[in-house]
């Protein structure tokens, strides 16, 4: 009988064997890429005796059509309820309403962790020679950092109000015709998320923790984070981790937590990707690094995401890319995102066999060379398939 997924006493979810979670298909593409990925997601629980009670939500133009607003209050009501839910891409609106659909949800629900694992299958096409090498987990502040939207239009009273007061109480000279942004960053989000890597790593034995930040220029943000960091290591995961400074390198049988400038990062994962393991790092960072590191293995048609709030167990998962309306309905693009999104949520609901199933099944799948169209191009004796073949391919090695 389907239930709702709980939270217990010891913040640990409480999921049943038929869990209600609700969706949204997304826009564009989201018609072909969510029902191939709901079959083998479907495909995978039934064989460990499984069964998920699916509950649609709508977001993006589906909901704009049915009810005039992009993100109606019952959609968020119904995340916010049942706790777990998964989403294809959505379309931002333009010229008024929400920046992005996916920041708004974000922050309604405070999911403070965009969760991003970057690894590489073997067969697919990459533009780097050793893609194996690239297996992180990067943990990216989802609510604070410019994407809080705090800024005021070039022209505009506001713009030219804030401008003269910072010009008369801290002496800043900013061009008049400057659009003006506030860039928070604040201790209680930087360790919250911080203390969710270090969790991360310890619980899945991952060697190090990289702190990512641009604190040689933006010393009391980006600079903070990283203090932040170091301190969160010596308050709350002595026993389990170690700094840096504090060991020389040297951890032992600890997680050893380091740091990095963002910009030498973007070069050393493609230099040094064996150097980076699980990734701290705040919203832009975070954003940059995500794109650049699905890159090296596949593109993001194959990067999953999640979007979490360990504190109070709200979780979404989301396929990482776009919408591209133009192939929409033509069962044909990639639907690898949303699945291991599908997958990341089976890990966090504690199907770890389920989610294992699948990624043998996908791995196998590409293995054997039949692939959409995306990959098909790249690849030499590639068998190309529909989107919705492809789904019955990877059941099919279940």
């Amino acid at each position: 009988m389907p239930e709702k997924i709980t939270m217990q006493a010891d913040g640990a979810l409480s999921v049943p064997d038929e869990p209600i979670i609700p969706y949204v298909e997304g826009d564009g593409t989201g018609v072909d890429i969510w029902p191939a990925a709901r079959l083998v997601l479907d495909a995978a629980a039934a064989k460990h005796g499984k069964k998920i009670a699916w509950k649609e939500v709508l977001a993006g133009e589906k909901a704009f059509n049915a009810t005039g607003s992009w993100l109606p209050d019952e959609t968020v009501d119904t995340f916010r309820e049942y706790l777990i839910g998964i989403k294809g891409p959505l379309t931002t609106p333009i010229g008024g309403g929400f920046r992005s659909l996916n920041v708004a949800l974000r922050q309604l629900l405070d999911l403070y962790v965009c969760l991003r694992p970057v690894r590489w299958f073997p067969g697919v096409p990459s533009p780097v020679k050793r893609p194996e090498a690239v297996d992180m987990v990067i943990f990216r502040e989802n609510t604070e950092d410019i994407y809080a939207g705090l800024e005021l239009e070039e022209g505009t009273p506001e713009a030219h109000e804030l401008i003269a007061l910072l010009k008369e109480r801290f002496g800043w000279t900013i061009r008049e015709d400057s659009g003006v942004g506030i860039k928070p960053i604040s201790e209680t989000g930087s360790k919250r998320l911080i203390r969710a890597a270090i969790k991360y790593a310890v619980e899945h034995d991952r060697p190090s923790v990289t702190l990512v930040h641009k604190g040689n220029i933006q010393k009391f943000t980006e600079g903070a984070f990283r203090n932040w960091g170091y301190e969160l290591v010596r308050e709350e995961f002595a026993d389990v981790a170690v700094g840096w400074d504090d060991c020389e390198g040297k951890p032992g049988d600890k997680v050893l937590v380091k740091d990095n400038i963002a910009d030498i990062t973007l070069q050393q994962v493609l230099t040094r990707p064996e150097d980076f393991d699980v990734i701290a790092t705040t919203n832009l960072n975070g954003d940059y690094l995500s794109d650049a590191l699905a890159a090296q293995v596949g593109g993001i048609g194959i990067a999953p995401g999640g979007n979490i709030n360990y504190v109070t167990g709200h979780g979404i998962f989301e396929a990482t890319h776009g919408t591209a309306p133009k192939y929409a309905g033509q069962d044909k693009v990639n639907p690898s995102s949303v699945l291991l999104s599908g997958v990341m949520m089976f890990e966090h609901l504690g199907w770890t066999k389920a989610a294992a199933d699948i990624e043998r099944a996908l791995e196998a799948t590409i293995a054997e060379k039949i692939v959409t169209y995306d990959f098909a191009r790249l690849m030499d004796g590639a068998t190309e398939v529909k989107t919705s073949a492809f789904a019955r391919a990877i059941i099919d090695r279940l």
